[in-house]
């Protein structure tokens, strides 16, 4: 994970979205327009970080947005691997960036002092000399608004990141997070899997504040379960540590692999679980979908799974493909079950296709339906590649992605689907133009 920390409008947001190539955040004149972090995946040198854009940092404490920025602000360095500390070239000598720095070397995090609105060489020239009181090891100029500068920004991040080490991620085995909103049975179905009382479970919602994770193993296979904090929609969030605690959650989706994602039969198919499952799709993580207290309902309501799963497939399109489990909690019942369904689940979600099997599909496939022709031009695909697991991510080389239209791109999903599968699991697809397809532009101090 990467935090950009500074204080309000110096460019943190347009930065974000130069980096994530999004335009997720609002961007804005007015100062502190962003006030809750945002977070989205990025990617460099086939390296992916979690990104997260921070509200200003400010020292007035008395004002309550302000101190709710900096609360979040403080959960973000928390969380990070690698700090960017944003500064503004025209403004080389402010209280607030003092404080700042001073606080972000008390964090021990590595750091990047990136100063803003460096456009040109000479720019940067000028950013060394007027930021060297603060003695940056790493130290980057950059142009959030117009590029210059943010590759070399992505090279000095990729080293910082701690290595990827495979002997870690086998420690903590397939990482589960048991989501959903509420007073679903969260913690209950926690308990129930590892044998004992882990989390508090009680009836009152909003018991589980922080996202805790556990690992067992079960059958010679290591698991990591992470109960967390129910997550309920934004307007219904109260602020304080509900928010943090939410936050927190959303996090731990990005960092799983398959999410257990509850609903409560009683009560049916909410609004508010439609906001948790499409949270979980955002944050790229393999999806079970698992009706919680099914005992009590189907006793009630004489209804069958296959009508309650044909209501579920109706009102979510976007995870038809997800497999659905009935289970009590409270009893056990089906419960073991669900690591049957993981286990057939982390094997798509890790699923590798080589490169020619790949592109024998591909040929099939666009002869099969001919890639779109916009504004007199037709999208030629070159080749295709996978590019990464967990989610399977493919990326399509073509001569101009903005050629690409939504619906080839869902015909070439379903496609994909038909012939490998992928059940259950989110599958990225990326479009880059070949480099000597690229418009041949000179871009000064650029990377």
């Amino acid at each position: 994970m990467v935090a950009i920390v500074g204080r309000p409008n110096v460019g943190k947001s347009t930065l974000f979205n130069r980096l994530t190539g999004t335009r997720k955040a609002v961007v804005h004149e007015k100062p502190g327009m962003t006030r809750d972090l945002n977070y989205e995946e990025a990617e460099w040198e086939g390296r992916e970080f979690i990104l997260v854009d921070t509200g200003g940092y400010e020292l007035e404490t008395e004002n309550e947005i302000y101190r709710q920025m900096r609360e979040q602000t403080m959960l973000a360095i928390e969380q990070a691997d690698v700090i960017i500390f944003l500064t503004n070239l025209h403004e080389p000598h402010n209280a607030v960036d003092d404080e700042v720095m001073r606080m972000l070397r008390r964090s021990g995090k590595p750091l990047v002092l990136a100063v803003n609105k460096c456009d040109s060489r000479a720019r940067r020239d000028e950013a060394v000399a007027e930021f060297s009181h603060f003695g940056a090891e790493h130290f980057e100029g950059v142009s959030a608004l117009h590029g210059n500068g943010t590759g070399d920004l992505l090279d000095t991040i990729i080293q910082l990141l701690p290595p990827l080490s495979d002997e870690e991620e086998t420690d903590t085995g397939i990482r589960l997070a048991v989501v959903g909103r509420p007073n679903v049975g969260k913690s209950t179905l926690v308990n129930k899997i590892l044998g004992f009382e882990r989390s508090i479970a009680t009836a009152i919602p909003g018991t589980t504040r922080d996202a805790v994770d556990t690992t067992f193993e079960r059958n010679g296979e290591r698991f990591t379960i992470i109960d967390t904090a129910g997550i309920r929609r934004r307007g219904k969030i109260e602020q304080g540590p509900e928010k943090l605690s939410t936050l927190a959650s959303r996090m731990s989706m990005q960092q799983c692999d398959v999410a257990l994602l509850l609903i409560d039969a009683a009560e049916g198919i909410t609004e508010q679980d439609a906001h948790v499952a499409g949270l979980a799709v955002d944050a790229g993580c393999a999806v079970i979908i698992i009706v919680n207290k099914w005992d009590a309902y189907a006793d009630k309501t004489h209804k069958s799974v296959d009508e309650f799963t044909l209501d579920l497939r109706d009102a979510w399109g976007f995870l038809k493909d997800a497999p659905v489990l009935f289970i009590s909690a409270l009893t056990g019942q089906r419960v073991e079950k669900i690591f049957d369904l993981v286990q057939q689940i982390f094997e798509e979600y890790t699923r590798e296709i080589p490169t020619t099997q790949l592109n024998n599909w591909l040929g099939r496939a666009t002869a099969h339906l001919s890639p779109p022709v916009r504004s007199g031009r037709q999208l030629k695909i070159k080749y295709v590649t996978q590019t990464g697991v967990r989610p399977p991510t493919l990326t399509f080389f073509v001569n101009d992605p903005a050629l690409v239209h939504f619906s080839y791109e869902r015909y070439l999903l379903n496609q994909l689907r038909r012939e490998y599968g992928f059940t259950g699991v989110p599958v990225r697809m990326r479009f880059r133009q070949k480099a000597e397809d690229a418009p041949r532009k000179g871009r000064p101090y650029q990377k």
